[in-house]
């Protein structure tokens, strides 16, 4: 592949600092003693912690002024500026370090590391005077040109998504703000587990190549494991393994799980995802949604300091309690529709009615799903708890205690879409027999999601599974949400995406 020019010029640059002796890609450690943000909000408060300071980042900016320059240096927490003497850098009658190196070798874009003091300019800026200069990795390819005039508008923008997700390591050099959505996303991470800890619930680890693929509708991924000869699935979610776990004798469980579920992509769907999941023995639907509550407005509150949050051209509050409805009564809300007592032929006829986009392999449960994604879901902005699913819905959810046909079941929806689900867990193994069973009969319809009947499960479930409630929470669509990011694409490090055309 034939290089640009800025790549042949800085490939003749890295030629001529080894010529000189200087090593463009030393193996010594530098030791850094602060961040440009802690110089900056600490330094006038306390001025004499700053005489001795070490720092390492990239070059992103140089402006040479004859025996004297300015640079500024960007590291891990912001950028600050640099004030160089030439007799300073090279105090010895060598001048090659700054009149050559400094001044002409390094690019915007090296990794570098300076030593010096605190001072504040004629101008009143923070600045670090370098009095030594060391060159730790030196950047072959040039970084994009963001700019911003004095009205704060950003010209040149790195801003094309394609770029940005197949280049995340850029995208991040030159967006500062992107890395903050990725450190958000972590501390929603660190809260939701401490959360959970405190709490008295064990963090654990279940298979993610499985021999038969269950917890969730939808369609797996699949390989093959040679030297057993046997065929393997990426899970598409952890909720039978983590099951088992409490027939073991557990009271609290719970897993962060990548999970792997092979579909459509979208702004809201990702091949890869992560999950949480959280099983409690003695417990029920009832005490999970008020659980969940807790949970995000605590999460709310720890990361961003308010339950209110700005998504879109909606504000969100996480404030306990949130709004219930069940299934039935939000599609006839929003319908005028009332199909609790409807058949399958009945639900086919009113989703042709409402327009709803069906097809001859789907169920009733299927039927219903496809009616309140379309007519009810949207208009769900507030966190709200969907209650009380059709049995066929939901094969791995305890029968309702009063109402027939129904499962002890709960969504969160939040902005539109699906934050979590959760039942009061099925425990009685004959009945989850023929709710597996079927499931197999749709299979055989052509229902590419419909669950397997895993018979290890079912042995489980017959050693005996206390009355249990399970979560699951999206962890991708919670953060888009808390960071008010518009596409899942935005929260994760390295989407999925076609291969590059060259």
């Amino acid at each position: 592949m034939a290089l640009s020019e800025q790549e042949q010029i800085r490939r003749e640059n890295l030629k001529q600092l080894r010529e000189l002796g200087v090593d463009p890609y030393p193996a010594d450690q530098f030791v850094v003693n602060v961040r440009a943000k802690d110089i900056k909000d600490n330094y006038e408060q306390n001025k004499l912690d700053y005489k001795n300071v070490s720092l390492a980042g990239r070059l992103m900016m140089k402006r040479i002024m004859g025996k004297a320059s300015f640079a500024e240096l960007q590291d891990t927490s912001g950028r600050i500026q640099l004030y160089l003497n030439r007799d300073e850098i090279c105090p010895d009658e060598d001048k090659t370090m700054y009149n050559t190196v400094f001044k002409k070798l390094l690019d915007i874009g090296d990794y570098i590391g300076v030593k010096g003091y605190v001072f504040t300019t004629k101008t009143g800026e923070i600045t670090v005077h370098v009095t030594a200069l060391t060159l730790l990795s030196k950047s072959l390819r040039p970084l994009p040109v963001v700019k911003q005039d004095a009205e704060g508008q950003v010209h040149d923008a790195f801003n094309d998504p394609q770029q940005r997700y197949r280049m995340r390591y850029v995208d991040l050099t030159v967006n500062p703000h992107v890395r903050e959505t990725f450190v958000k996303r972590s501390r929603i991470i660190q809260s939701m587990r401490n959360f959970l800890i405190n709490k008295g619930y064990l963090e654990v680890e279940t298979p993610v190549l499985q021999p038969i693929y269950g917890g969730a509708a939808a369609r797996p991924f699949k390989t093959h494991h040679n030297t057993l000869d046997q065929t393997f699935y990426l899970r598409i979610a952890n909720e039978l393994y983590l099951k088992r776990l409490i027939v073991g004798g557990y009271e609290g469980v719970f897993e962060f799980a990548k999970d792997f579920r092979n579909e459509g992509m979208s702004r809201f769907h990702n091949p890869e995802f992560t999950m949480m999941e959280l099983y409690v023995a003695y417990t029920d639907y009832e005490w999970m949604m008020n659980l969940t509550e807790e949970m995000i407005e605590t999460i709310c509150l720890e990361v961003l300091g308010t339950t209110e949050v700005q998504v879109g051209e909606h504000t969100i509050n996480f404030e306990r309690p949130w709004k219930r409805f069940t299934m039935f009564e939000a599609i006839e809300h929003y319908t005028g529709i009332d199909i609790s007592a409807m058949d399958e032929a009945a639900l086919r006829d009113t989703a042709k009615k409402l327009h709803v986009e069906i097809d001859e392999t789907m169920g009733k449960g299927k039927l219903i799903d496809e009616i309140f994604g379309e007519k009810v879901e949207p208009h769900l902005i507030q966190p709200t708890f969907i209650t009380n699913y059709p049995v066929e819905m939901s094969p791995l959810a305890k029968q309702h205690r009063e109402e027939e046909g129904l499962v002890e079941r709960f969504e969160a929806i939040v902005n539109g879409k699906e934050l979590c689900n959760a039942f009061s867990e099925l425990n009685d193994p004959i009945d989850q027999r023929q709710r597996f069973e079927a499931q197999l009969e749709l299979g055989k319809r052509g229902d590419e999601e419909a669950m397997m009947l895993d018979e290890d499960f079912l042995r489980a479930l017959e050693y005996g599974m206390p009355p249990t409630s399970g979560l699951g929470i999206g962890i991708d669509r919670l953060v888009m949400i808390l960071t008010n990011q518009p596409s899942i694409q935005d929260v994760l490090f390295f989407p999925q995406m076609r291969l590059e055309q060259k």
